[in-house]
């Protein structure tokens, strides 16, 4: 049972991590000279990147959802993991991970809407670029968070 907790808190631990790179680091759309995140725009001008506001024809509401949920996913999923250590130590057996697994399933959730909110609204009309490595983690850290959400509520039957 102790390897089981161990393995669940470093698949916390990396969705943690996954989701903390998406929202902060800036490649959710690239080009060979543009490099685009949920907060700013760089562009590659004679090998120097320089900070940009993103364009004006971005809806400003759209871009502020994803903002805040991506955001939001990083604050439950790390309130996640300090109650799931809290819960090892308090509560009886067979209630001690339905709040981790309530955070982690809102954080999926979150980083849901985030990374469907800007497949759907952003960049449709661009004919060059691809999506960047921070978009591809934001949807590999939606997989692992409802992975170790189900792995909680499983795991709150198995102990009861």
């Amino acid at each position: 049972m102790l390897i089981l907790l161990a393995a669940i808190f470093v698949l916390h631990i990396l969705a943690i991590i996954l989701l903390l790179v998406a929202t902060i680091d800036n490649a959710w759309w690239v080009t060979n000279d543009i490099s685009t995140d949920v907060w700013a725009r760089w562009i590659n001008q004679n090998g120097i990147w320089n900070y940009t506001d993103l364009p004006d024809h971005y809806p400003t509401e759209y871009l502020q959802a994803v903002q805040a949920s991506a955001v939001l996913a990083c604050i439950f999923s790390i309130i996640g993991i300090f109650v799931f250590v809290a819960q090892l130590f308090t509560l009886p057996k067979g209630q001690r991970f339905t709040i981790s697994g309530v955070f982690q399933i809102l954080a999926c959730l979150c980083i849901m809407i985030a990374a469907s909110i800007y497949t759907d609204r952003f960049h449709l009309d661009e004919a060059q670029g691809w999506y960047g490595h921070c978009y591809i983690l934001a949807w590999i850290s939606f997989a692992l968070t409802f992975i170790s959400s189900i792995i909680y509520f499983v795991l709150r039957k198995k102990t009861a």
